[in-house]
């Protein structure tokens, strides 16, 4: 089986090159780089400058801006300028989306700038031209791959898999390594946090078979807002970093960028430390496809049910193992214990935490505890934390669970993070709808601020609400538009009236305890 860590029970960062990206530096062996991106318009040079300095000073010490068109490509110069004479030495980088020229216009002002290979024919040597533009500045690279917007000839033949991201990526880091080029960063982004995982695993496999050992940048893509967010994020990125993968992270949530920095560096510094190693079965583990442990049923754990709660599993003593991991490397500890099992007994994974802070709580157990469902190796998880009412560590169980994609009991929204290309003010846009329909059983939603990777990145999304142009939203049934260009101030109705006439509205109660919604 191709490898993608040197061990499953002892943790150590991946081998990767050095990139320099202005005064930042990521991979071997340095610190894992926090960063985040502006939702300002990239032509308000003067709103611009003033939210990459409140990242910087949050922590964030390298920011993203899009560069949709020419224009904004080319104030990225005023904005770099200005960043400069107030004092501020942030990193700038530069998302490009459609338009492969800009690159080559924002390559002559920033630190870093980020492509997406769906944009791209690796057959008209634009990422040739683009390279040697790079290399002339000290300009690094980002190869961007976006499970939702692949490349019509990788789609065609892979679909929107881990497998077809890979392939993407791969062909773009293949020209850069024969032209000699390796200050390149590599992203395989989704909102699907199974998917995120498998790729990135399989990537840096892959990367491995061929000597490569381009850093690598974490994140999952429109993970919300809140603790559900906050989660989300966690669940994917923690997955990762567990096994020493991931030289940089971004936490993309639906709030104001400055809020991301703490996040991810409370993941970075969470995998600093991780003493201890642990005999892995390493041949009875399936990284790259989602393939749940074969257990019996005992009660209300194991065989096809659900994963369960810890107050789920109420007083009665049940024939399961609880593997509590208690050693500063919980992962390896777990994995451990239940590759070594010889029977079918089920497993319900334990860990004790004293933090007092909840959001602190939330993405450590959510780091922790992912991967182990996103691998299909727990029927079940028990967060002991006393400090806090059990009500709550229910729900945040049922947090992790869910995105870790393995039981959903509640709405699911999948909403990115807002950007210059946003067409409409998506955070306050988010709690309307979150208002209107998060009492909904079983349901995924997509909020997406415009059309770069909306469609694609919620395609398993039961509905979209997508920005189309300023004021004007487009809804989606699944990958099927069903209202274009409607006025925002109707959108909210409409996506509800669609709701109803598919027979998957439930009207809202008032009584909790009747409303807690079914798992899958």
């Amino acid at each position: 089986m191709k490898k993608y860590c040197n061990s499953l029970g002892r943790y150590a960062r991946r081998v990767s090159n050095r990139v320099r990206i202005g005064n930042v530096e990521i991979g071997d062996g340095a610190p894992i780089a926090v960063q985040s991106m502006t939702n300002t318009d990239t032509n308000d040079t003067a709103a611009s400058v003033a939210q990459i300095e409140r990242i910087d000073r949050a922590g964030g010490p390298i920011v993203r801006l899009t560069a949709q068109g020419p224009r904004e490509g080319e104030n990225l110069r005023n904005i770099v300028a200005q960043l400069r004479s107030e004092g501020f030495s942030t990193a700038i980088v530069a998302d490009i989306h459609f338009v492969p020229e800009v690159a080559e216009i924002a390559a002559e002002s920033v630190d870093k700038v980020r492509i997406n290979p769906g944009n791209y024919r690796t057959t008209d040597r634009r990422l040739e031209r683009l390279i040697e533009k790079c290399r002339e500045r000290g300009v690094a690279l980002r190869i961007g791959v976006n499970h939702g917007s692949l490349a019509k000839r990788v789609f065609d033949e892979w679909g929107d898999t881990p497998e077809g991201m890979v392939v993407s990526a791969m062909e773009f880091l293949r020209v850069c390594r024969a032209e000699g080029f390796d200050q390149v960063v590599v992203s395989m982004k989704s909102s699907n946090t199974r998917v995120m995982v498998y790729a990135y695993r399989l990537l840096v496999a892959a990367m491995r078979e061929e000597a490569m050992t381009y850093p690598i940048h974490l994140g999952v893509t429109e993970a919300g807002d809140g603790i559900e967010g906050r989660v989300k994020s966690a669940v994917g990125i923690g997955a990762l970093l567990a096994d020493g993968v991931g030289d940089t992270i971004r936490v993309s949530l639906t709030e104001d960028p400055e809020n991301e920095i703490p996040v991810a560096q409370m993941l970075a510094d969470y995998f600093t430390d991780r003493e201890g190693e642990f005999e892995v079965a390493e041949e009875r583990f399936s990284p790259y496809e989602y393939r749940r442990r074969a257990t019996r049923r005992v009660g209300c754990v194991g065989g096809d049910q659900v994963p369960v709660t810890h107050s789920e599993l109420g007083d009665e003593e049940l024939d399961i193992f609880v593997a509590e991991a208690v050693s500063k490397n919980p992962v390896a500890e777990w994995r451990s214990a239940i590759l070594d099992i010889e029977d079918d007994t089920p497993v319900v994974i334990a860990r004790t935490y004293d933090d007092e802070d909840f959001e602190t709580l939330a993405v450590k157990a959510a780091a922790d505890m992912g991967v182990m469902l996103l691998d299909g190796l727990a029927d079940g998880i028990w967060i002991n934390a006393p400090q806090f009412p059990a009500a709550k560590i229910k729900e945040l169980e049922l947090m992790i669970m869910q995105a870790a994609r393995v039981r959903f009991s509640r709405t699911e929204y999948i909403a990115c993070p807002s950007c210059g290309r946003t067409l409409y003010d998506l955070q306050t846009t988010l709690a309307k709808i979150k208002a209107a329909t998060s009492h909904l059983k079983d349901l995924k939603i997509g909020v997406m601020g415009c059309i770069v990777n909306g469609p694609g990145e919620m395609a398993d999304a039961d509905y979209g609400y997508v920005g189309a142009a300023p004021e004007r939203i487009t809804l989606y049934r699944g990958r099927e538009i069903v209202e274009r260009n409607i006025p925002q101030a109707e959108a909210i109705d409409r996506l509800v009236a669609l709701i109803k006439a598919d027979g998957r509205w439930t009207e809202p109660t008032t009584e909790p305890a009747q409303n807690e919604q079914k798992d899958e």
